[in-house]
């Protein structure tokens, strides 16, 4: 029998949000929650709870003048940790660092053989840069991951793979300078969507140049668009040969988001996941972390984070 998939929950990641009516409010995980419960995995799947990341965790990121800012402004709970998208809720320090545990716990439970799959649904938080908050992300718990999964766990090649509708910035000018964090990034073009970067120019610098891969796609894009697009993402993972992948799966790409202009359906995050699960099984020992994302569109989000976790349950 094939180990389940391990899916996080609890309080300490529910928390995270920002109340309404900002768009991450916290009803995001319940929704989620209550999507999978009706898709009836049964013993496919095992429910985890959350831990929470250290500071030392969250130095392998960030930088420390940033971390004591988010815990003063958070314990202050008032103002902006960036230029007025993500608000200094009180409490946000202790939310935010318990994504960054769930995520982490996320990368032990499959290095120490637990698992080969799993699924974090509030997590991604792909906008935070080392020093700095962003579009209602404040600790990269895909960055921290990164790093903690070749400081802690010996790796070097990690594959990080975003479909979420925004350009994951926080990654991208996080590592890109970095030749073995292998970066593929299928997003609306940021001439029309916040943050207005992942330029398909924009390869990596230095040593990295020709080893990042942007795509920026056309507002209205739909299943087919995609595909087509994804097709240059598996040869790129091919190619590269990565040791894990970390996969932001943001459904604010799908079809009726409030804040983006895609129109995918859920199906474009099933077969990107099952795809994921093909190459991690030929390339990685089948180590795959899927993390949410965005998506403020509820419906949205339920079913394509419930038929990613399927896809990784029906790859075994």
């Amino acid at each position: 029998m094939s180990e389940p998939v391990l899916v996080y929950r609890g309080d300490a990641i529910a928390s995270y949000g920002f109340g309404d009516p900002h768009p991450f409010g916290l009803d995001r995980h319940g929704v989620f929650h209550d999507e999978l419960a009706e898709a009836g995995l049964g013993d496919a799947i095992e429910y985890a709870a959350p831990g929470t990341a250290s500071i030392d965790d969250l130095l392998l990121f960030h930088t420390a003048d940033y971390i004591e800012k988010v815990s003063r402004m958070s314990a202050a709970g008032k103002g902006y940790l960036d230029e007025g998208d993500t608000p200094a809720m009180p409490g946000i320090f202790d939310a935010a660092s318990n994504v960054v545990g769930a995520t982490l716990a996320a990368v032990d439970a499959i290095m120490d053989g637990a698992a080969k799959r799993a699924f974090v649904p509030i997590a991604g938080l792909h906008h935070a840069g080392r020093g700095h908050a962003a579009g209602f992300c404040v600790f990269n718990d895909c960055g921290v991951a990164a790093e903690y999964l070749r400081r802690r766990h010996g790796l070097r090649r990690i594959a990080y793979v975003d479909i979420d509708a925004h350009h994951g910035d926080g990654m991208f000018y996080g590592f890109e300078d970095d030749e073995d964090l292998i970066f593929a990034d299928i997003h609306e073009d940021g001439r029309y969507l916040y943050p207005g970067t992942g330029a398909a120019s924009e390869t990596g610098t230095g040593g990295a140049r020709g080893t990042k891969l942007n795509i920026p796609i056309a507002p209205g894009a739909d299943d087919n668009d995609f595909r087509r697009e994804w097709a240059r993402v598996e040869a790129y993972l091919e190619r590269a040969q990565p040791e894990f992948i970390i996969f932001q799966c943001g459904a604010d790409s799908l079809e009726g988001d409030p804040i983006t202009h895609l129109c995918y359906t859920e199906q474009a995050h099933a077969d990107a996941a099952a795809a994921l699960c093909r190459l991690a099984d030929k390339h990685c020992d089948g180590k795959v972390i899927g993390t949410g994302g965005g998506g403020y569109n509820r419906r949205n989000l339920a079913r394509a984070w419930t038929r990613v976790v399927q896809s990784f349950v029906e790859a075994g």
